[in-house]
C-alpha cells in the first residue's frame, strides 16, 4: 500500500458523523483521503516507534502514513482500549502506559493540531474558560462553582433573580440540561458534594448565538431560542430558526483575544444576548457539536475546517 503525501489525520470515534463529514469534505475539495484513528484500536493493534540515526519511524500496523502527516483533527480521543486483568493496580499501570505510548507517538508528529492537545485539555476547564473570557473583556454571568451545599444555597438565596445550574465540564458524560434551580431542589443540594456544580445568575435573553471559530474565521448562528422550549438551554429545541447572523466588532475583538489566550484555532462558542443588549459568554467548547449548524444554515462550516487544515487558512472563496 502507497504511503500518504501531506497526509491530514482525524482522531476520533470509528462512527462520529462529524469525522464522516471532514473525510468527505476533504475528498471532494482537496482529492485527500484522511487517515482514521480510534484510539480504542490500541493495543489490540500493534504499534512501534523508533529513533535512529537515520531519523524517526511510528507505526501501527492498521495505519499507513503517518510520518507523513501534516495536520491532525484532534477531534474526540478515547483512551486506548486495555483489557482488564485480575489486579487493578495492574490495569491501572497498563493504561498509563499504553495512553502514554500513543498518545506520545501522535504528539510527537510535526504537524499542524485543531487543537494542540495540551492547550486543549487546559481551555476545556470551564474555570479557565470563565476567568479568561473576563479578562478578554466578556460579560460574564455571576458564577459560582462548587461542591458545598451551603455555599450553593446562600449563593441561590441571596441572587435578586432566577439562578441556572449546570454541569461543570465539557467532557463526555450523559446529556445534562441547563436549568433554572427551584424552591424543592435546594433542599436536594447534598448531591453536589462528589459532583462540583455550576451556578450562574440566569439570562433572559433575546435571542443566543453558536460561533463555530475557525482560526479567526466567525461563523456565526442566531438561535432563535426563547420562541420555543429552548429559552433556558437553546440546545433543547432545534425546531426555531437558525439564521446567519455577524458579531459586533467589540465582541469580535473580545472573542478573538480569548481563542487566543487559550491556544485554540478551532473552538465552537456559546453567547447569550440578553435583553438589556449585552452579550454574555457562557462556554466555549473545544470539539463542540456543529453539523447541525451547517445544515440549518448553509454556512460552510467544514469546507472552512478542511482549508484550515489543508492550507492552515480557513477562509472560504465567495463568503
Amino acid at each position: 500500500m502507497e504511503r500518504a503525501t501531506d497526509a491530514v489525520l482525524i482522531v476520533s470515534e470509528t462512527d462520529d458523523l462529524h469525522a464522516d463529514a471532514l473525510a468527505a469534505t476533504l475528498r471532494e475539495h482537496h482529492g485527500l483521503d484522511p487517515i482514521r484513528l480510534d484510539l480504542r484500536d490500541f493495543p489490540t493493534e500493534t504499534g512501534s516507534f523508533r529513533l535512529d540515526k537515520a531519523g524517526t519511524n511510528r507505526a501501527l500496523a492498521h495505519i499507513r502514513g503517518l510520518d507523513d502527516v501534516r495536520a491532525v483533527w484532534w477531534r474526540r480521543p478515547h483512551p486506548c482500549r486495555v483489557p482488564h486483568g485480575v489486579r487493578v493496580a495492574d490495569d491501572e499501570f497498563r493504561q498509563a502506559e499504553c495512553d502514554g505510548f500513543l498518545q506520545g507517538m501522535l504528539w510527537s508528529i510535526p504537524a499542524y493540531w485543531v487543537n494542540d492537545p495540551a492547550a486543549e485539555r487546559t481551555a476545556s476547564r470551564k474555570i479557565v474558560q470563565l476567568e479568561t473570557a473576563q479578562r478578554a473583556g466578556f460579560t460574564i454571568p455571576e458564577t459560582l462553582i462548587t461542591n458545598d451545599p451551603d455555599e450553593a444555597r446562600s449563593f441561590v438565596e441571596s441572587r435578586s433573580g432566577p439562578v441556572v445550574y449546570k454541569r461543570t465540564g465539557t467532557g463526555r458524560g450523559e446529556f445534562s440540561e441547563t436549568r433554572i434551580i427551584t424552591r424543592p431542589e435546594l433542599g436536594r443540594l447534598g448531591s453536589i458534594r462528589s459532583t462540583p456544580t455550576t451556578f450562574q445568575d440566569y439570562v433572559e435573553a433575546s435571542c443566543d448565538l453558536r460561533v463555530v471559530w475557525v482560526d479567526g474565521i466567525e461563523w456565526t448562528v442566531r438561535i432563535d431560542s426563547q420562541a420555543g422550549v429552548g429559552r433556558v438551554d437553546s440546545r433543547l429545541d432545534t425546531s426555531v430558526g437558525f439564521t446567519r447572523d455577524r458579531l459586533p466588532a467589540s465582541v469580535s475583538k473580545s472573542l478573538a483575544t480569548l481563542m487566543g489566550a487559550l491556544g485554540l484555532s478551532f473552538g465552537v462558542v456559546d453567547l447569550r444576548l440578553g435583553s438589556d443588549g449585552e452579550y454574555y459568554f457562557l462556554e466555549v467548547n473545544p470539539q463542540g457539536q456543529f453539523a447541525y449548524l451547517e445544515i440549518k444554515t448553509g454556512l460552510p462550516l467544514f469546507t472552512s475546517l478542511a482549508n484550515l487544515l489543508v492550507r492552515g487558512d480557513g477562509a472560504v472563496p465567495g463568503w
